[in-house]
């Protein structure tokens, strides 16, 4: 069945997209946890970003508000996971392990992306060659990772929450990608963002962290990055993606993010690039392109499949 060009165009961009630019937030987000509180810092962020977003869907594109108590649950739902535990349990890791490790860390999304994605209504069934590239591609971080001593419990913690992190963020996805909503995308992402970052500042509040909170230049480049670019742009283009293609194919960032980051937390943080995360990186390469080979069928399918929203 042949593919749209255009739509084949516009999922590479998106995909490109949530690529470089996320695979470059954990540079910035090492750098905003070195300088502010995690929640507050995050919370800023996320708000922000959702505000801004919630003004361009309404203003601009004039998309609707939610229109039913589903949908508000919706927002909230994936909010909560998405944005409040995920997000926010990985920028609280942060500040104890090195960015390319909480990029690897991260991965395991690709893998509960996959598995939860096989459920449901729009549910894709996973094909042998797709999960063989899920098990290449998981055994190459855990090849990046590699041994180590005797860590600390702050550390063994900090790895657990990240993990965990990103079994919330694939439940929301799937959640969403299985709602059959109609709410307009842009809408949806910017209330998502308002709700999940509205906890976040109200953790920050709580847990006393204005009074550590100091505007400097480091921490103000990497907020507004990752507010604007990352939280804005990118955040955008995964939402698109969680309607318009397969689970498997959205996972791939997973694999490609921590690649990006080892390199530029090795370049310009100075953190440890091994040749056995070398070799890593190399296993999780050949992971991504066997899986995106494995399911280029779901994309000439979906262009078939009636509009989700």
């Amino acid at each position: 069945m042949q593919v749209d060009p255009r739509r084949s165009a516009k999922l590479a961009l998106a995909l490109a997209t949530v690529y470089l630019v996320w695979g470059s937030s954990f540079l910035f987000t090492k750098i905003g946890v070195s300088h502010l509180p995690p929640a507050l810092f995050a919370g800023v962020r996320f708000t922000t970003a959702g505000l801004v977003l919630t003004l361009v869907a309404r203003r601009w594109l004039r998309e609707p508000w939610p229109g039913t108590v589903r949908e508000y649950r919706l927002v909230g739902v994936c909010g909560v996971l998405m944005v409040f535990v995920s997000n926010g349990l990985s920028i609280w890791a942060m500040r104890l392990l090195p960015s390319h490790e909480v990029a690897l860390l991260n991965s395991t999304s690709a893998l509960w992306i996959a598995l939860l994605g096989s459920i449901g209504r729009r549910g894709h069934p996973l094909s042998v060659t797709t999960i063989a590239s899920l098990a290449l591609g998981f055994s190459g971080t855990a090849l990046m990772l590699g041994p180590a001593a005797q860590p600390h419990p702050e550390v063994l913690t900090a790895k657990f929450a990240v993990v965990t992190g990103c079994l919330a963020w694939s439940l929301g996805t799937v959640y969403y990608r299985n709602s059959g909503t109609r709410m307009a995308p842009l809408m949806f992402v910017g209330l998502q963002m308002i709700a999940g970052g509205a906890l976040l500042l109200a953790t920050g509040f709580a847990t006393g962290e204005t009074a550590r909170w100091t505007l400097d230049l480091p921490g103000a480049v990497s907020l507004a990055y990752l507010t604007f670019v990352s939280s804005c742009f990118a955040y955008s283009a995964y939402g698109w993606l969680a309607v318009n293609t397969t689970p498997a194919v959205i996972g791939t960032y997973s694999y490609v993010n921590p690649t990006i980051a080892t390199v530029l937390g090795w370049r310009f943080l100075h953190e440890t690039l091994t040749r056995r995360q070398i070799g890593g990186i190399t296993a999780v390469v050949a992971g991504l392109l066997l899986l995106t080979r494995s399911a280029r069928g779901g994309f000439a399918r979906r262009t078939t499949e009636p509009d989700a929203r």
